[in-house]
């Protein structure tokens, strides 16, 4: 709407409303990601507890409002609520499968993609066609323009602010709280950290756990924001990106941010060049977000030397 009336003007102007409303996922399940990893363990599975979030918030936000008597006003953040408990059961699953003797972190990652996913396939049949009551915006356009385009790009959900904040507030974490310390050793050196008294297991599934309470959030802002609806696509193997996005930003919740925010634009570019009546290549432009992954991975697959500020225990997953 916006390119649209500002002409070639709307295509950056797009391209910020794309990145403002579509990098709260990758953001949400990012820094799920990294609190994951910073443990040492890594969660592959959390695409399936992307879209298990984006249902079980969209059918909590539907049957509240229209079967439980709760005013439309709280139904939606009783769905962000469900959502991370959702992917909190889904992580609690994951994080005892993956601690188990020989058991590979990876295959249980595939498997709770699939478990995740087709589990919210199937409960979420019913609410395809309905209409939930969504979570509302903070409209910055309005102080700053009279133009209804510019109104209209510059409308922020509170999520997405809350989402910002965690990302500075999860380094502080990191960086200087005793907890955060015991994570980072966990992660660092294992055999260090079981010397200081330090339960590596409990450590890791907890970390486990809120990563996926963090991504089972991310899933419900796809389906009460952005785009706001429930459907089986809706995730896009967002949350199979943001594994590629932790290593793009070096294990670092701050860099999880830009790197989000980066990504969320690069999804943005091909729906903003089209609204301004280019479609040749339009395919090309919407396969951003998924070739940047693909470089991520290539540039980063060198058996020569590791990355700056990859956990140590990553390195030997059990197998």
């Amino acid at each position: 709407m916006a390119a649209e009336t500002l002409g070639w003007w709307g295509v950056p102007l797009g391209i910020l409303a794309g990145t403002l409303r579509g990098s709260a996922p990758f953001l949400f399940v990012s820094l799920g990601e990294c609190l994951t990893e910073k443990s040492g363990k890594i969660n592959l599975g959390l695409e399936g507890t992307l879209l298990m979030g984006a249902m079980s918030a969209y059918g909590i936000s539907y049957l509240s409002s229209t079967q439980w008597g709760i005013s439309p006003a709280i139904a939606p953040w009783l769905g962000v609520l469900v959502a991370g408990l959702a992917g909190m059961v889904l992580g609690f699953i994951h994080a005892w499968l993956s601690q188990q003797p020989k058991v590979n972190d990876i295959a249980v990652g595939i498997a709770m993609i699939i478990f995740g996913s087709g589990l919210a396939f199937y409960l979420g049949k019913p609410f395809i066609q309905p209409q939930a009551p969504r979570l509302p915006t903070i409209d910055l356009g309005n102080l700053i323009s009279s133009s209804p385009a510019i109104q209209s790009a510059l409308k922020i959900s509170p999520l997405f602010i809350l989402g910002v904040l965690l990302a500075p507030l999860m380094s502080w974490f990191f960086k200087s709280t005793r907890p955060g310390l015991f994570i980072r050793a966990v992660g660092d050196s294992p055999d260090a950290a079981l010397a200081m008294g330090v339960s590596i297991n409990k450590v890791r599934m907890l970390c486990i756990i809120a990563g996926s309470f963090l991504a089972g959030i991310g899933g419900a802002y796809l389906s009460l924001v952005f785009p706001g609806s429930w459907s089986e696509r809706i995730s896009s193997g967002q949350g199979l990106m943001a594994v590629a996005l932790v290593i793009f930003a070096r294990w670092n919740p701050i860099q999880c941010l830009w790197a989000s925010l980066f990504f969320g634009g690069a999804q943005s570019i091909g729906p903003a060049l089209q609204a301004v009546g280019i479609e040749q290549g339009y395919y090309i432009f919407n396969a951003a977000p998924y070739i940047l992954t693909l470089l991520i991975m290539v540039i980063t697959c060198s058996p020569k030397k590791t990355l700056s500020g990859a956990p140590g225990a990553l390195g030997t997953i059990s197998g």
